[in-house]
């Protein structure tokens, strides 16, 4: 049993026509030069979102000068 692309899609119900219908669809609103540029934008997105859950939290700086004992 090979599991590739089409059972992903088949468990999300998009098929091969659908898939191509959307493809058309964001040529025609982005334009061939621009999609790549959204991809890179979104590739760095994730990444930097990967690397912030690795790191530790720092308490914000600015909310803890502002605060004033009472």
């Amino acid at each position: 049993m090979v599991y590739g692309k089409s059972v992903l899609l088949g468990i999300m119900g998009i098929g091969g026509q659908e898939m191509l219908l959307i493809v058309l669809a964001c040529l025609l609103l982005f334009g061939g030069k621009k999609i790549p540029e959204l991809m890179r934008g979104l590739g760095r997105g994730v990444r930097e979102f990967k690397r912030g859950q690795e790191e530790e939290p720092q308490p914000d700086k600015d909310s803890t000068a502002t605060e004033r004992p009472v």
